[in-house]
């Protein structure tokens, strides 16, 4: 698998985690008093969270990605849909990196 597709990959489950724990477990938790649910999607969604930006930061380097790119990819992360909308960007230097 080409590494930025890995990163795709990472990038769509770690936001997909993240959608999950904010509109099912923290209300979950909130509203049906199951705090299992945040331990368990919460633990799921840091794991992703740090593979997310260990392999960011192995993309700039090997890719001599520029700041500013990889500020947008991190901040994607942590908004809400935010992987999904950069997913885009991703799939255009996919695409330039493999000719």
């Amino acid at each position: 698998m080409h590494p930025i597709r890995a990163f795709r990959t990472i990038a769509l489950a770690e936001g997909t985690s993240f959608v999950i724990l904010l509109f099912i477990a923290m209300p979950l938790k909130y509203l049906m008093g199951l705090p299992l649910a945040v331990r368990i999607v919460g633990s799921i969604h840091g794991i992703l969270f740090l593979l997310y930006v260990a392999r960011l930061v192995k993309l700039r380097a090997a890719y001599q990605w520029d700041n500013r790119f990889c500020f947008q990819a991190f901040i994607a992360s942590i908004l809400p849909f935010g992987t999904f909308v950069f997913d885009k960007y991703l799939r255009e230097k996919e695409t330039a990196a493999q000719r």
